[in-house]
């Protein structure tokens, strides 16, 4: 199997096992996320040390193991991108699994298991038509102010979304066109996203134009841009970067 087969066996399998689990109605709420977040993380980090034991592994969910930084490969994985949405039974939440090589998100898969997809960097991108106005994914709760700047300056629509593997993967699918984030993140939450987006041909750098770099011993990456690439000039032109 090859790892981007396996990346995205891994990213919808543990997509059905947190659909099966919120189904069944064993719990709601912060427990609900809790339960689900360890039944992800357990069969995530089993299958990666059987399939792949020579590997390093970095998880949301899990102890930072440092030996990842004695590795040319580690696995970084995020069980549940957007445990709140998720157990509040929406659609906007994502399974994420990547492969970081020499600290470059090379191979990656995106699950999201509410809307039955899964999206994988050795694929292409699907053809869709972008408007003549721009349309930025934003968080739900927590919009960075610099958003309100590219809105002014770029005339674009503010859509509000749950994790960032949604967002991102929305830039991908033509329901967005810019995802732009400063809030602070950690490898995990945007490796998986930034595999799929550069392997579909998607900008998806730091927000200064500098290449994502994970397997990190910090595990924070605190701001992200993923775009079409035909609005890649006027974003930075309207940062000033």
């Amino acid at each position: 199997m090859t790892d981007a087969d396996l990346a995205a066996l891994l990213a919808q399998t543990a997509g059905k096992l947190l659909t099966t689990l919120r189904d069944s109605g064993t719990a709601s709420g912060k427990t609900l996320g809790d339960i689900a977040d360890a039944t992800a993380n357990a069969y995530l980090v089993q299958a990666l040390q059987a399939l792949r034991p020579e590997d390093g592994l970095l998880s949301e969910e899990r102890v930072d193991d440092l030996s990842r930084l004695e590795k040319s490969r580690v696995w970084i994985i995020d069980p549940l991108d957007g445990t709140r949405e998720y157990s509040e039974a929406r659609e906007d939440w994502a399974v994420h699994v990547a492969l970081s090589i020499d600290g470059h998100a090379a191979v990656g898969a995106v699950a999201l298991p509410a809307q039955d997809r899964v999206l994988r960097s050795d694929q292409p991108a699907p053809r869709v038509e972008r408007p003549d106005r721009p349309r930025i994914l934003v968080s739900r709760t927590r919009p960075p102010p610099e958003c309100a700047v590219l809105q002014e300056r770029l005339g674009a629509e503010l859509v509000p979304m749950g994790s960032a593997g949604a967002k991102a993967m929305a830039v991908i699918l033509g329901q967005g066109d810019i995802y732009f984030h400063t809030g602070g993140q950690h490898q995990w939450d945007n490796a998986a996203p930034v595999a799929v987006a550069l392997g579909m041909g998607m900008v998806a750098t730091r927000v200064d134009g500098s290449p994502c770099t994970y397997n990190a011993p910090e595990t924070l990456l605190p701001d992200l841009l993923i775009c079409a690439p035909e609005w890649e000039e006027r974003v930075r032109a309207a940062l000033g970067s």
